[in-house]
């Protein structure tokens, strides 16, 4: 089973940007579907973005223009470049890959 390790959160002001990691072990990567999924205290899990194992990617409305997606095969990480933050960006951020692994998540806040 993939192990998946989120890195990259933290505290940053409203307009700024942050770059969230997620590691994976295991040699077959490249073969998987990734996504970057966040929690709101209160509030349900949510897709944020996906990545297929060709490089095609999706985005929930809310964050179009602002984060990117991409992947790094030779690395076995997964980014998520995050731009012009809100605060109700703020949540912990999770990666998946399409088999159902999880990790363990990383807080960004959102504040002035």
């Amino acid at each position: 089973q993939v192990q998946l390790v989120e890195s990259g959160g933290g505290l940053v002001q409203p307009g700024g940007s942050l770059r969230l990691s997620c590691a994976a072990s295991g040699r077959i990567f490249s073969i998987y579907d990734m996504a970057w999924y966040r929690q709101a205290p209160g509030k349900r899990r949510e897709l944020v973005a996906g990545i297929t194992s060709g490089g095609t990617t999706n985005y929930v409305d809310s964050v179009k223009e602002r984060f990117t997606i991409s992947r790094d095969n030779a690395k076995n990480t997964v980014y998520l470049q995050m731009n012009s933050l809100k605060p109700e960006d703020t949540a912990v951020y999770y990666c998946k890959t399409h088999l159902g692994s999880w990790g363990q998540g990383t807080q960004v806040i959102v504040s002035s």
